[in-house]
């Protein structure tokens, strides 16, 4: 048996970009979460993944929408992190966004953001794998410095602003 504390103070110890996942909820409204388990998965087709926690407020939206925008955070978005962090139904109050043309909430200062559909859903022991299709990328015009998250903390990624 792997003991919990230490599994996590491994697991932090590895630094990882920050993304907010977004989509809307059955009222058109802004329905987030912050995730650091994000990955590139395949080129062709072009297909990302993350895992939410089955119990975020979040999942049911993603599940039951089937589209999502994932938002790789710049150094400046510590506030939507924080936010989108954080249980609640309220957690998006505040948050600026606008939609896409495919539908999804945006964010602004994105180190980049990729539109996507559902493609499959995993289980992954008490989170969720949720592998999307990629149907869009929006790049900056300019350049962000990135955000990253080591050791329980967001910072900014200098070395390769």
């Amino acid at each position: 048996m792997i003991d919990a504390s230490a599994y996590k103070q491994v697991m932090g110890s590895f630094p990882s970009g920050v993304t907010v996942i977004t989509t809307l909820d059955d009222n058109g409204g802004l329905v987030g979460m912050t995730a650091s388990a994000f990955s590139s998965l395949s080129m062709d087709p072009a297909l990302v993944l993350f895992c939410p926690n089955y119990s975020s407020d979040s999942y049911p939206a993603l599940i039951k929408r089937k589209r999502f925008a994932i938002h790789l955070l710049s150094a400046e978005q510590q506030g939507e992190a924080y936010a989108f962090a954080r249980k609640g139904s309220d957690k998006a109050q505040g948050i600026e966004w606008t939609l896409s043309e495919l539908g999804n909430p945006i964010l602004s200062k994105a180190t980049a953001i990729i539109e996507c559909e559902l493609w499959r859903e995993y289980e992954g022991g008490d989170h969720a794998i949720l592998v999307g299709a990629v149907k869009n990328l929006i790049v900056p015009q300019q350049e962000v410095i990135p955000m990253v998250y080591c050791r329980g903390k967001m910072g900014a990624l200098q070395a390769f602003a």
